[in-house]
């Protein structure tokens, strides 16, 4: 993937992606994420190099054979390069954010009671 490819889907993020970073973006949980960001020959949708944590949206081509095959080649290559990775459905970002919100806060290592407000 290139600079150019990596540009244009950061213009043309999902709803999900949009709501997700929304929540990620500014340092909101303490910590630098970048959207669309790549890593070896992967982008990826939402990165905190600090932590080395890597935040996937998934829509529903990736419940195909051929996109989880994909995706598990991608998060064991990301393992090995030390990444933890965590997956989440479209749906699930739109219609529980605030849980996906703690799920990412608590992989970043905090607490929840030091989890901030939503802002949306």
């Amino acid at each position: 993937m290139t600079q150019a490819q990596a540009r244009h889907l950061r213009k043309s993020m999902t709803d999900a992606e949009r709501r997700l970073w929304s929540r990620l973006r500014n340092n909101a949980l303490g910590f630098h994420f970048r959207r669309q960001h790549r890593i070896g020959i992967y982008i990826v949708d939402f990165v905190c190099l600090e932590r080395k944590l890597v935040v996937e949206v998934d829509g529903g081509q990736h419940n195909e054979p051929a996109g989880l095959a994909h995706d598990t080649r991608r998060t064991n290559w990301l393992n090995n390069e030390g990444y933890a990775v965590l997956r989440f459905w479209n749906n699930d970002v739109l219609l529980k954010t605030d849980e996906i919100v703690e799920t990412i806060w608590h992989a970043l290592g905090k607490q929840r009671n030091d989890l901030p407000p939503a802002v949306d």
